[in-house]
């Protein structure tokens, strides 16, 4: 059973859900900003980060359970551990794991309207539905679950492995308002999709004092690209992962947008929709189908040898009325698509005395305080994510934020970014979670982010 649910873990802990980055949102003008809102505002004739390191971010995220669950330290075993965290999830709970490495990002400032930005990063983004009846019914069978409905729309599962070339426009309007766009050429490496699941698997009492087994209205797919070989054979290789990060077999297209809107000198709101596109992916291709409904009345040994053939009858009659079929057709995944909306209002220290004509509302004051919404769309739903922040501006250099954020993993997320500009270097990092910090394992989040970036103003 421990091995069975350490593959289980491994399917999704492999891979190291960057997505809601509230601490970064915002935050200081960083560049590494423009790829959350294309609109947001910028101060700079040019930016160019610091390769691989400069954006680097992973993001981990569990409901229903932790690692700490499963191995602790408490002279309790490991089997006893699995099925009080199989106790203890709800139906809802699921994985959510994101990493992302910022290979290349410049800007350039075109004139005193427009900003492009450019770049290429990887992203691994990874989502699992922990299915609680289901690994119910692989650790106690079926007898001690009469008449109930095992659920397949709980398996939904959905990884890729992509690289993006993106390149955005910012464009201030107006005193008050800057708008922006950012296009993106998606590069699949690898997918596995398995979403919109339906059907029921029931056990009952025959007629015959044997179990009844019924599959009803069932519909169970699964996609996969960059995995298996034209033998059915699994083939993954760091070769063909990373060839195929940068215009590789599988292409998409998409695009983020975003604003930024000063309602006075004091508050300010902004929002941005980001990952509209898809994926097409037509590479090691191996795709599966299972349709149909079916009454399976038991197992009736006979020791007579009357029928040796019957476990090939048994599938025979399975794959006639529930066709289990596989193909190598291309496939098109969408994007996860996300969204941002934050306000917040600036007081303390004004500055404005000091006679600058081109200072933001940033430089205006010393403190702000907002609130963010976040929002990501997930094979299983929408899921949101509250934010409330605190933004302090230590000196003209250093500029911190402290954040408390509400999801379904936490509802005591507490955050810490810091920004340095020294020279014209821009130092930053984003830590989430920060009281789990301590014991990582025991934590149902955790997030970290860092940049470096050489910014001339």
């Amino acid at each position: 059973m421990k091995k069975v649910f350490l593959l289980f873990l491994f399917t999704y802990a492999s891979f190291s859900f960057g997505q809601n980055k509230q601490v970064l949102y915002g935050f200081d003008k960083i560049p590494q900003g423009l790829l959350l809102n294309p609109g947001a505002e910028t101060d700079y004739k040019y930016h160019i980060a610091m390769p691989v390191v400069s954006g680097m971010s992973v993001d981990l995220n569990t409901s229903g359970f932790t690692v700490a669950d499963l191995f602790r330290k408490d002279n309790i075993d490991f089997t006893t551990k699995f099925n009080n965290v199989i106790n203890n999830l709800g139906n809802d709970d699921y994985a959510y794991i994101n990493s992302q490495i910022e290979v290349i990002n410049a800007g350039y400032q075109l004139n005193k309207r427009d900003y492009l930005s450019v770049g290429f990063y990887t992203e691994v983004d990874a989502f699992l539905k922990v299915p609680k009846d289901i690994l119910e019914l692989m650790r106690d069978g079926n007898a001690g679950f009469l008449n109930r409905n095992f659920l397949f729309s709980n398996i939904a599962t959905k990884v890729d492995v992509v690289g993006v070339i993106h390149a955005g426009i910012t464009r201030k309007l107006n005193e008050k308002f800057i708008a922006g766009v950012r296009l993106k050429i998606y590069s699949g490496s690898l997918n596995v999709t398995s979403t919109g699941n339906t059907g029921t698997f029931t056990t009952r009492l025959g007629t015959t004092s044997l179990y009844e087994h019924s599959l009803n209205n069932v519909d169970v797919n699964g996609y996969s690209s960059g995995i298996y070989n034209a033998n059915k054979e699994v083939d993954i290789t760091s070769e063909d992962i990373t060839g195929n990060l940068f215009l590789g077999s599988n292409l998409g297209l998409g695009f983020d947008i975003g604003f930024t809107y000063a309602i006075d000198d004091q508050t300010e709101i902004s929002a941005s929709i980001l990952d509209v596109g898809f994926i097409s992916y037509s590479d090691k291709i191996r795709n599966a189908t299972v349709e149909g409904d079916y009454i399976f009345s038991g197992i009736d040994f006979r020791f007579d040898n009357t029928n040796p053939n019957y476990w090939q009858d048994l599938n025979n009659a399975i794959d006639s009325q529930i066709p289990r079929n596989e193909n190598s057709e291309s496939y098109s995944v969408m994007r996860p698509l996300k969204f941002n909306f934050s306000g917040k209002y600036g007081f303390g220290k004004s500055r404005k005395e000091e006679n600058c004509s081109d200072m933001s509302f940033n430089d205006y004051y010393d403190n702000t305080i907002g609130g963010q919404i976040f929002s990501v769309l997930t094979p299983i739903g929408p899921r949101f994510a509250l934010t409330g922040f605190y933004e302090r501006k230590l000196s003209k250099r250093i500029n911190t934020k402290i954040t408390y954020t509400v999801d379904d993993f936490s509802n005591s997320n507490i955050g810490l970014g810091v920004s340095a500009n020294i020279w014209k270097l821009n130092v930053y990092t984003a830590i989430d979670n920060v009281l789990g910090l301590t014991n990582v394992a025991a934590s149902n989040s955790a997030s970290f982010q860092f940049g470096i970036n050489f910014i001339s103003r």
